[in-house]
């Protein structure tokens, strides 16, 4: 098999997936949709108002709802007649143009360039997310691009994080560092940071503790987890990536908010988007936050976890029967 066939196949695989992991979300949305029009042929306040209703309802926002109608209402004004049967044609366009707007600042995707020195990620989110899950799944997607991948299991604070990452560094057959609980954090970030220069490896994935209660200490935890990297790797770390549970819809909202003021986060990951019918969530944050989501979970296996594609994700959102 060719190499071009080879990638066709995996992007042909990866839209399955994810029209597979959306369908909760878009069956939701859309069913709603489809009745508040029901009977009506154009799009009047009554419609809008269903609309909106829908949107926040699907946890993409009050905010970024808002700025959706907005947009939707000075096309009706614009084109004066606006038929029912182009609702979803123009909401998916003014999504599309929305998801645009946000910067994407994080470049580096699983199959990047030879760099000199690692390219290092620190993962932060609350427990129960899919922190450490979502790391041994970017540690296998990074391998399957042909990357040596370092692990450090910097969430010391909980035995079972410690454990959780070592089964991980298992299945997908990559080094870990570890101190084992209570250790000082820093210090395993160091050590996997070290060991990856040592070794030549390609990216870094350093797990974090992922508790809220003190916000104080957690950004000084975080800070000096940082630091000490930055003495190994000068620019480290590249990415500060968030890890958000998208079943808990407004929930993820407040996460972001605590730890973008804790830390400089700089890339998203929302998991578990095929268990809910809140895929909506990705659109608020990504809108509201100015962060770009990076990476998407659609499943339970390593291959669902996805480098996010706003195009392939407002298609697969909007995706119909007949298109299947």
């Amino acid at each position: 098999m060719g190499i071009f066939s080879f990638f066709s196949r995996n992007k042909k695989e990866d839209v399955q997936n994810l029209n597979k992991g959306m369908e909760k979300t878009r069956e939701g949305m859309f069913s709603k949709i489809a009745k508040a029009i029901a009977g009506k042929t154009k799009v009047d306040d009554e419609v809008l108002d269903n609309l909106e209703e829908i949107l926040i309802t699907s946890d993409v926002g009050v905010e970024t709802t808002v700025k959706i109608i907005q947009r939707i209402e000075e096309r009706v004004a614009r084109d004066k007649y606006l038929g029912t049967e182009s609702l979803n044609k123009i909401l998916k366009e003014e999504i599309c143009a929305l998801l645009a707007e946000n910067p994407n600042t994080v470049e580096v995707g699983f199959d990047f360039p030879k760099r000199e020195m690692p390219y290092v990620i620190m993962v932060v989110g609350v427990n129960g997310v899919g922190k450490t899950t979502t790391i041994g799944k970017l540690a296998y997607q990074f391998k399957q691009h042909g990357k040596k991948v370092v692990l450090g299991a910097s969430d010391t604070f909980r035995a079972a994080a410690v454990d959780q990452l070592i089964l991980w560094a298992q299945r997908v057959d990559v080094p870990i560092v570890n101190q084992g609980m209570g250790a000082d954090p820093a210090s395993v970030a160091f050590d996997a940071c070290q060991s990856a220069v040592s070794t030549g490896a390609d990216v870094v994935i350093i797990d974090t503790a992922g508790r809220l209660h003190n916000k104080v200490n957690l950004m000084n935890e975080l800070t000096k987890i940082k630091r000490v990297m930055s003495k190994v790797i000068p620019d480290a770390p590249h990415e500060i990536l968030l890890v958000l549970d998208g079943s808990t819809g407004q929930n993820a909202f407040e996460q972001a908010k605590q730890f973008t003021a804790a830390t400089d986060v700089n890339a998203l990951a929302i998991t578990k988007l095929d268990g809910t019918a809140r895929g909506g969530v990705v659109i608020g944050i990504s809108e509201q936050f100015k962060i770009p989501v990076k990476y998407i979970g659609i499943g339970e296996q390593a291959e669902h976890l996805q480098l996010f594609d706003r195009e392939a994700f407002v298609d697969s959102l909007f995706e119909t029967e007949k298109e299947n």
